[in-house]
Protein backbone atom coordinates (compact mmCIF):
# COMPACT_ATOMS: atom_id res chain seq x y z
CA UNK A 1 0.00 0.00 0.00
CA UNK A 2 0.78 3.22 -0.74
CA UNK A 3 1.53 5.95 1.80
CA UNK A 4 -0.61 8.58 2.93
CA UNK A 5 -0.07 11.98 1.10
CA UNK A 6 -0.70 14.80 3.78
CA UNK A 7 -0.14 18.37 2.86
CA UNK A 8 -0.13 20.25 6.30
CA UNK A 9 -1.34 23.63 5.78
CA UNK A 10 -0.19 26.45 8.73
CA UNK A 11 1.04 29.76 8.81
CA UNK A 12 3.39 29.34 11.13
CA UNK A 13 6.33 27.61 9.68
CA UNK A 14 7.90 26.20 12.75
CA UNK A 15 4.73 24.39 13.72
CA UNK A 16 4.59 22.72 9.88
CA UNK A 17 8.17 21.97 9.74
CA UNK A 18 8.25 20.20 12.83
CA UNK A 19 4.93 18.32 12.75
CA UNK A 20 6.10 17.25 9.04
CA UNK A 21 9.08 16.04 10.44
CA UNK A 22 7.01 14.23 13.34
CA UNK A 23 4.53 12.91 10.61
CA UNK A 24 7.44 11.56 7.79
CA UNK A 25 8.53 9.49 10.67
CA UNK A 26 5.33 8.12 11.09
CA UNK A 27 5.62 7.12 7.16
CA UNK A 28 3.46 9.54 5.79
CA UNK A 29 4.62 11.52 2.88
CA UNK A 30 3.89 14.91 4.12
CA UNK A 31 3.88 18.01 1.62
CA UNK A 32 4.18 21.18 3.59
CA UNK A 33 2.40 24.48 2.74
CA UNK A 34 2.82 27.68 4.71
CA UNK A 35 -0.58 29.32 4.10
CA UNK A 36 -3.88 28.91 2.44
CA UNK A 37 -3.08 30.16 -1.11
CA UNK A 38 0.15 28.30 -1.35
CA UNK A 39 -2.44 25.20 -0.29
CA UNK A 40 -4.50 25.88 -3.11
CA UNK A 41 -1.67 26.14 -5.69
CA UNK A 42 0.18 22.72 -4.51
CA UNK A 43 -3.45 21.05 -4.88
CA UNK A 44 -4.27 22.28 -7.76
CA UNK A 45 -1.00 20.52 -9.50
CA UNK A 46 -1.05 17.31 -7.15
CA UNK A 47 -3.26 14.93 -7.28
CA UNK A 48 -1.75 12.48 -4.82
CA UNK A 49 -2.73 14.30 -2.27
CA UNK A 50 -5.12 11.98 0.18
CA UNK A 51 -6.00 14.28 3.43
CA UNK A 52 -5.48 17.90 4.36
CA UNK A 53 -4.37 19.13 8.09
CA UNK A 54 -5.18 22.84 8.14
CA UNK A 55 -5.10 25.49 10.43
CA UNK A 56 -8.51 27.44 10.77
CA UNK A 57 -6.63 30.83 12.17
CA UNK A 58 -4.26 32.53 9.28
CA UNK A 59 -3.68 35.38 7.69
CA UNK A 60 -5.27 36.13 4.25
CA UNK A 61 -6.95 33.13 3.21
CA UNK A 62 -7.83 31.98 6.82
CA UNK A 63 -8.81 27.93 7.16
CA UNK A 64 -12.30 28.37 6.32
CA UNK A 65 -11.73 29.95 2.66
CA UNK A 66 -9.15 27.48 2.14
CA UNK A 67 -11.63 24.78 2.71
CA UNK A 68 -13.99 26.15 1.14
CA UNK A 69 -11.62 25.99 -2.10
CA UNK A 70 -10.39 22.72 -1.34
CA UNK A 71 -13.97 21.22 -1.55
CA UNK A 72 -14.13 23.25 -4.57
CA UNK A 73 -10.71 21.24 -6.22
CA UNK A 74 -10.93 18.08 -4.64
CA UNK A 75 -14.55 17.07 -3.07
CA UNK A 76 -12.81 13.70 -1.87
CA UNK A 77 -9.80 15.33 -0.04
CA UNK A 78 -10.43 15.13 3.41
CA UNK A 79 -9.79 17.62 5.57
CA UNK A 80 -8.47 17.48 9.80
CA UNK A 81 -9.22 21.13 10.79
CA UNK A 82 -6.32 22.34 13.54
CA UNK A 83 -6.49 25.45 15.62
CA UNK A 84 -5.03 26.90 18.60
CA UNK A 85 -8.38 29.21 18.86
CA UNK A 86 -10.91 26.95 19.22
CA UNK A 87 -14.85 28.44 18.93
CA UNK A 88 -17.90 26.32 18.30
CA UNK A 89 -18.63 28.82 15.46
CA UNK A 90 -15.45 27.95 13.08
CA UNK A 91 -16.10 23.95 14.01
CA UNK A 92 -19.20 24.17 13.06
CA UNK A 93 -18.40 25.86 10.13
CA UNK A 94 -16.12 24.13 9.06
CA UNK A 95 -18.08 20.77 9.69
CA UNK A 96 -21.08 22.04 7.78
CA UNK A 97 -18.47 22.74 4.99
CA UNK A 98 -17.38 18.93 5.10
CA UNK A 99 -14.23 18.86 6.56
CA UNK A 100 -13.94 15.57 8.52
CA UNK A 101 -12.74 16.33 11.92
CA UNK A 102 -11.70 19.37 14.03
CA UNK A 103 -8.89 19.15 16.71
CA UNK A 104 -7.44 21.50 19.16
CA UNK A 105 -3.62 22.82 18.96
CA UNK A 106 -1.17 21.45 20.70
CA UNK A 107 -3.18 18.51 19.26
CA UNK A 108 -1.79 14.61 20.45
CA UNK A 109 -0.04 13.02 17.79
CA UNK A 110 -1.08 9.96 18.21
CA UNK A 111 -4.74 11.56 17.84
CA UNK A 112 -3.91 12.86 14.83
CA UNK A 113 -2.34 10.11 13.04
CA UNK A 114 -5.75 7.81 14.09
CA UNK A 115 -7.55 11.16 12.77
CA UNK A 116 -5.59 10.66 9.72
CA UNK A 117 -6.06 7.04 9.21
CA UNK A 118 -9.33 7.08 9.61
CA UNK A 119 -9.75 10.05 6.74
CA UNK A 120 -8.17 8.05 4.54
CA UNK A 121 -10.10 5.37 4.84
CA UNK A 122 -13.31 7.33 4.27
CA UNK A 123 -11.42 8.66 0.82
CA UNK A 124 -10.51 5.48 -0.30
CA UNK A 125 -13.93 3.97 0.54
CA UNK A 126 -15.76 7.29 -1.27
CA UNK A 127 -13.78 6.85 -4.45
CA UNK A 128 -14.03 3.00 -4.32
CA UNK A 129 -17.51 3.41 -4.66
CA UNK A 130 -17.27 5.61 -7.51
CA UNK A 131 -15.13 3.63 -9.38
CA UNK A 132 -17.75 0.81 -9.08
CA UNK A 133 -20.91 3.44 -10.02
CA UNK A 134 -18.96 3.99 -13.04
CA UNK A 135 -17.86 0.38 -13.91
CA UNK A 136 -21.30 -0.58 -13.44
CA UNK A 137 -22.97 2.15 -15.94
CA UNK A 138 -19.91 1.14 -18.16
CA UNK A 139 -21.13 -2.68 -18.01
CA UNK A 140 -24.93 -1.22 -18.40
CA UNK A 141 -23.97 0.60 -21.27
CA UNK A 142 -22.39 -1.96 -23.11
CA UNK A 143 -25.47 -4.52 -22.71
CA UNK A 144 -28.13 -2.00 -23.83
Amino acid sequence: MNAIKVMLVDDESQFVDTMSKRLSRRELEVVPAYGGAEAIKILESDEKIDIIILDVKMPGMDGIKTLREIKKIRPLVEVIMLTGHATVESAIEGMKLGAYDYLLKPCDLEALLAAVAEASAKKAKHEEKILEARLKAITMSQGA
